[in-house]
């Protein structure tokens, strides 16, 4: 289930912008530029895997006390990467659409077949290396199997299912409230990865484990429980979790929060509800 929702997550936010541009060539006539978006975007697609694997075994072949420091940076470059991201949808939320179909159109206009690609590649790569990074941080340390590639490829199978619909009701989404919902759980995910990677290092003793624990309420455990597992690879949950732990979540999870909230606050911008129509003649 973790990674079901980590992919579908993920492939929903490049299936956003690569609907978005699809719909936006198709209402301009230029369907034929198409082709260049899907070359972007199974390129960017492509080389997040191949990143992803050789990150993943290069992590893989290390030894225990190192496997475990790793685990720590992993889930710490993670939370970094997601708080990027958080900000980037909290500044983009009200005007996404209208840029890209900006961008989309300077592309088409100037006959820049590569620029076109260009946009749908680097929104695609971000998405998929974040995908790879995240799915890595939910892994290592654990004993990866067949259910966690079946559950990645469910997730990524919605993703584009739903990537179909928003092609064809682009205009009808609110990207305010998409990126505010799913901002919202990539929010509670980088927390989690704050306390995880913070576990990770009081493990190797990098980091003091001060007051451990600070509770215990002794149920969904993630070594003995499916549900702790799924809530501990999604959210970072620990039914024993340390002063430390603790401090570092609600550290992220409160600041984070509320100035993500009050970037998406307040009504969609005009620019976001119109979108640019002319593309000249080439």
């Amino acid at each position: 289930m973790s990674a079901f929702l980590i992919m579908l997550r993920e492939g929903l936010e490049a299936a956003l912008v690569v609907g978005i541009l699809l719909a936006y060539l198709h209402r301009v006539q230029q369907r034929r530029e198409a082709r260049w978006v899907w070359a972007g975007t199974l390129s960017a697609a492509g080389l997040s895997a191949v990143a992803g694997i050789a990150v993943y075994a290069t992590i893989g072949s290390l030894g225990e006390r190192a496997e475990e420091i790793a685990e720590g940076a992993v889930a710490l470059v993670a939370a970094g990467l997601l708080t990027w991201m958080i900000f980037w949808m909290g500044s983009q939320s009200r005007h996404l659409r209208a840029r890209l179909e900006a961008r989309a159109g300077s592309a088409v206009a100037t006959g820049s077949a590569l620029g076109l690609a260009a946009i749908a590649f680097f929104a695609v790569l971000r998405e998929g290396l974040e995908s790879a990074l995240f799915l890595i941080s939910t892994t290592v340390g654990t004993d990866a199997d067949g259910w966690l590639f079946l559950g990645g490829m469910l997730g990524l199978a919605l993703a584009i299912g739903m990537g179909n619909l928003i092609y064809r009701s682009a205009s009808r989404i609110d990207i305010r409230l998409f990126f505010r919902i799913t901002g919202t759980l990539i929010l509670l995910f980088a927390a989690g990865l704050v306390a995880k990677g913070i576990h990770a290092f009081q493990e190797v003793g990098v980091l003091p484990t001060l007051l451990d624990p600070v509770w215990d309420v002794g149920v969904l455990h993630p070594d003995t429980s499916l549900l702790g597992r799924f809530a501990g690879s999604l959210f970072g949950w620990r039914p024993d979790p340390s002063l430390l732990m603790v401090a570092g979540y609600l550290a992220y999870l409160l600041p984070i929060g509320a100035t993500f909230f009050g970037m998406t606050a307040g009504r969609p911008a005009p620019a976001d509800e119109a979108a640019p129509e002319r593309v000249p003649v080439r």
